[in-house]
Formats: C-alpha cells, structure tokens, sequence
C-alpha cells in the first residue's frame, strides 16, 4: 500500500465492528502486509500496471449508471461508496466484504454480482441493495443508510437506527457527507 493511500486512511473514521457491509477495520502500518487491499490485484480484474489507487473522479461513469437503474442519488450513493471504502476497489474487509461499496458476498451475490472487485459490477450492487433498503425502510434515508450497514433486521428490531456506536457514527458520517457534496452541487448548478 503506498503512503498516499495509507494518509487517505489516516483521515477517514474507523467505520469498523461486525455487521452490514461496512466493516473496515483499522489499517496496518504502511510496511507491513495488509489484509485491507486484495491479495492479487489481477485476479480483482486491475490490469497489470495499474494504480490500485483510484484518482478522484474515476467511477463517475459507473455512479451514474447505477443511478439510473435504481433511483438512488448519485451523491448517496458517492457517500456510501466514500464512507465504505473511500472508493478503492481493492477494499477487503476483515469480514470479507469486497470492493467499493464493501459488499459482503452473500449481499453480492443477491445483487447479481459476478466479480465484486470490478467496479461497476460493485457499485451497481451497492445501488441495488441501498434501493431495497430505501423501498423497505418507505424511503426513510437515515433507516435505509442504517440497514445498509447494521443490515434490515437489525434496523427492524430497534424501529430505526441500532443502538450501535459503530453503526450511529456510519449514519452521521454517509448524512453529511451526502448532506456535503449535495450542497456542494447545488451552490454550482449541478443536478443529482
């Protein structure tokens, strides 16, 4: 991992704990092995010479899509990606959740995705299940982001958000920076 993306992680929140496709944990020392990216980056579909770290901007394409085909805004759904994964591709949990939108394999493969560490595949995942999360929580955006994370029955059983620290500070983290980057497209005429 270069130092690049090792300051990038220094600076996000600890999103970690145990449940819904959130749970990074907290990243080793730069020189040590690394259990945060994938393992061989070609067999995550990187081409061979690739950066592994994404310049900003690149997935756009890929947010726009999934927003089409499910409705979701493609600033939540930039939110999720950034408060999951800070949008790298090769993001791999100590739970197993996979790629951008850190989608637990079972979750992935629900969501009709075949290779979770290519980045449409994933984000388009992703989409799908916030939009099942949206339908089910009757467009609820604070429930929907928490079953995103805690997972539905979690969110069921509390009547809302769970009682979770690590969840709660997920909730408030994907908020603003929705909140943030809504804002921020506004104020320069940009549609969402």
């Amino acid at each position: 991992m270069n130092t690049q993306l090792w300051s990038l992680w220094q600076g996000v929140p600890n999103a970690s704990a145990s449940s819904g496709p959130a749970r990074l944990a907290p990243l080793p020392e730069p020189s040590s092995s690394s259990s945060f990216l994938a393992a061989d980056p070609a067999s995550a579909g990187i081409p061979a010479g690739a950066s592994a770290d994404p310049p900003s901007g690149t997935f756009a394409a890929a947010f726009q899509a999934a927003s089409a085909q499910t409705g979701v805004p493609v600033a939540l759904l930039q939110a999720i990606a950034w408060t999951e994964s800070a949008n790298h591709p090769l993001a791999l949990s100590p739970t197993g959740a996979e790629g951008v939108m850190q989608l637990e394999p079972a979750t992935a493969a629900a969501e009709g995705v075949t290779n979770p560490w290519n980045v449409s595949q994933n984000i388009l995942g992703g989409a799908r299940y916030l939009a099942q999360q949206l339908q089910a929580f009757h467009g609820n955006l604070t429930d929907a982001i928490a079953a995103y994370n805690a997972g539905p029955g979690a969110v069921a059983r509390y009547g809302g958000v769970p009682p979770y620290a690590q969840t709660q500070a997920y909730v408030r983290q994907v908020t603003a920076t929705y909140a943030n980057d809504t804002a921020n497209a506004s104020s320069k005429g940009v549609a969402l």
